[in-house]
């Protein structure tokens, strides 16, 4: 009888456009689209490859930036991580911008120690000159890390090989997970004390407690899962949350604040110390990107341009579609007026013609003639200006006015697309 292969799971986590589904992509052999828009993974692409240990089921999970924000992706994310045990995470890194992607990796090693590091694009970050050590890294962190171009394949066979030796136990790793410092809210410090011995195995008491603090009610619920737990066990918990929540609350909800941030600023610094030690850059010029931001992103000069921009796709939206707007729809009076002759050839009754001709017929000719024009136009010009990455700036230098109003600058996008959409009569 044939030897059954054992079955795992692995999860894939990483910020939002750093190649996570490319990687999953080449590992399952699948074609995910990719989006870099809010909400396009939140219900996580799964596929399966096999390994020499056994068979490999791959979650791709929602890009995040952090485990401790509320949006349906990071509560998604962060559950899957928490709560549905996969015996492997494999974290992705933009190799080209290490500090602001570690933090997600370390908050990462609070949940699991079967976790490994995969610093994708190094294609770009050497075009950039930029200097990846990676076995220094995975020193400060104590986590494997594997250097990788995913779309042109390069580190895919070491990854699988590292995969494998963890899976199978030939090889352990032991993260060195980040300590808060400072001074502890006092209800954070009660928990740290008192629930110790009821952290769910692999997880740290920092990220659990926290949880805990936070009103996390899913902890509840894993230590529920939890066959070492029982029932007095998990009344004790609950009762001892109930406690430092009430402790928490006690300075109107100063100390929750206080320790989020105390939280926050400790993985931030520690990826600011771990990638300086890590990364260097090769040449003393300006990154491509660089340049461009400066120009952008100025005061002074990125509103100004951001205005012609929009302007300009503006006019040429509304000037450009007249032309072949006019066109269609000479072409529509056309064909409408050699359908009536031919429904009058037909002795069609008059009700029924006027519901061909004036209802669907017209309808639909005005519709086309009107709104396909601008739309063949406008939505080009906005992908080219996405794809220079002229887009995200702009959204950038918006935020803060939107955010007085509580919107978010991104909104700025979806509001010139409206304006451009209807400013064809």
């Amino acid at each position: 009888m044939a030897e059954t292969k054992r079955q795992f799971r692995i999860a894939l986590a990483g910020n939002p456009n750093t190649g996570k589904s490319t990687v999953f992509n080449a590992l399952t052999g699948l074609k995910q689209h990719t989006g870099n828009w809010s909400g396009k993974t939140v219900g996580s692409a799964s596929g399966t490859f096999s390994l020499p240990c056994g068979n490999v089921a791959l979650f791709d999970l929602p890009g995040i930036y952090s485990l401790f924000s509320d949006s349906a992706e990071e509560r998604a994310a962060r559950e899957f991580l928490s709560y549905e045990a996969p015996d492997l995470v494999i974290v992705i890194l933009d190799a080209t911008s290490l500090e602001r992607n570690l933090p997600l990796g370390l908050q990462v090693m609070e949940l699991t120690e079967n976790i490994i590091f995969c610093l994708n694009l190094a294609d770009e970050a050497r075009k950039k000159g930029i200097a990846m050590d990676a076995d220094l890294l995975s020193e400060e962190t104590g986590v494997p890390v594997i250097e990788m171009a995913a779309r042109q394949g390069e580190g895919l066979d070491r990854l699988k090989a590292v995969l494998a030796e963890i899976l199978s136990g030939r090889q352990s790793v032991q993260p060195k997970r980040t300590g808060l410092c400072g001074n502890l809210p006092e209800a954070f410090a009660y928990l740290l004390e008192s629930c110790g011995r009821l952290v769910p195995e692999g997880m740290s008491r920092e990220f659990f407690c926290g949880r805990l603090l936070e009103g996390d009610g899913s902890a509840f619920a894993e230590c529920a899962r939890n066959a070492c737990k029982d029932f007095w066990e998990q009344e004790e918990l609950r009762m001892r949350a109930e406690a430092a929540e009430l402790l928490a609350r006690e300075n109107g909800g100063s100390a929750l604040a206080e320790f989020r941030e105390l939280r926050s600023l400790a993985f931030l610094r520690r990826a600011e110390e771990i990638a300086g030690k890590a990364v260097q850059k090769t040449f003393t010029g300006d990154a491509y990107t660089e340049r461009i931001d400066r120009f952008v992103l100025s005061p002074k000069t990125g509103i100004p341009l951001m205005l012609l921009l929009l302007g300009g796709i503006f006019w040429i939206t509304v000037a450009g579609a007249n032309l072949p707007s006019d066109l269609l729809m000479d072409g529509f009076r056309y064909w409408g007026a050699e359908l009536r002759e031919g429904l009058a050839t037909l002795h069609t009754p008059p009700w029924l013609e006027s519901l061909l001709m004036d209802g669907i017929y017209l309808t639909a000719s005005w519709v086309v003639a009107v709104m396909l024009p601008p739309m063949a136009i406008f939505f080009p010009l906005f992908t080219l200006l996405e794809d220079f990455g002229l887009l995200p700036r702009i959204a950038f230098n918006l935020d803060g006015l939107f955010q007085r109003v509580g919107a978010h600058g991104k909104q700025a996008l979806t509001m010139c697309m409206g304006l451009y959409l209807g400013a064809k009569p």
